[in-house]
């Protein structure tokens, strides 16, 4: 099973629609209202370069996921990586590809030093993939991701080049 990363298309919106109102994503902010809100939000990418970078995950010329690097504007040699896969390919060891290709570009390309994971505590299939992928485990950052009922807590890992 070969996983590819490409940026992603205006023309992704429904499949990333479709797979982010899943109601088993429990630990995943980005949560679209429609598919028009998600078509709005990706229209807004290209004007985040720079410090934004996202990508579909591509296996069998279908979309079945997506990731991305944030570049800190303040500390511009980390970035930080996030990622979600379609609940009907979890499990198989889809995410962790992705991570490496995600880190092949943030370390290659952008020449960043250091690449930051955040996981909710309860998302133990994410962490896995952090630890997996040879990141390690820092801290837990207090309040520090925003979602629609306030902040949540978020254990952080990370990989240093």
């Amino acid at each position: 099973m070969k996983v590819t990363l490409r940026l992603q298309k205006i023309s992704d919106a429904e499949d990333f629609y479709r797979i982010l109102s899943n109601p088993n994503f429990k630990y995943f902010s980005a949560r679209p209202v429609s598919v028009a809100a998600e078509r709005a939000w990706m229209k807004q990418n290209p004007t985040k370069r720079n410090f934004h970078y996202n990508y579909a995950i591509i296996m069998n010329d279908n979309v079945v996921g997506g990731c991305g690097i944030r570049i800190n504007q303040h500390r511009k040699h980390i970035g930080e990586i996030g990622y979600f896969v379609d609940e009907t390919h979890w499990g198989k060891s889809i995410a962790p590809k992705a991570v490496k290709l995600l880190e092949n570009i943030a370390f290659q390309t952008f020449r960043l030093r250091r690449l930051e994971i955040l996981t909710h505590p309860d998302n133990k299939a994410s962490e896995r993939v952090a630890i997996k992928c040879g990141y390690h485990k820092e801290g837990t950052l207090r309040k520090v991701i925003e979602h629609s009922k306030g902040f949540w807590d978020a254990h952080i890992y990370a990989k240093v080049r």
